[in-house]
């Protein structure tokens, strides 16, 4: 059972006032359920990753270091 299932089936419908019909409820629940459905599965994040403002806007700002010089004064 998928995990929108397992919501829609544990919905609860409190009435606060009124005495709906049999039919009534079944269409509330009904209208309810799909809404639900709809927005779960719309509700989904985007694969694609963008690039950072930082990413964008980022210019070489020196020269790689060249390590055929070696680390020490004297090479």
């Amino acid at each position: 059972m998928s995990e929108q299932e397992d919501a829609v089936d544990q919905m609860r419908v409190e009435l606060l006032r009124g005495d709906p019909t049999p039919e009534e409820l079944a269409a509330l629940v009904a209208v309810v359920s799909e809404a639900y459905a709809e927005e779960a599965a719309g509700a989904t994040a985007d694969d694609t990753s963008s690039r950072s403002g930082w990413a964008l806007s980022q210019r070489g700002l020196r020269a790689p270091l060249r390590r055929d010089l070696g680390w020490g004064r004297f090479g």
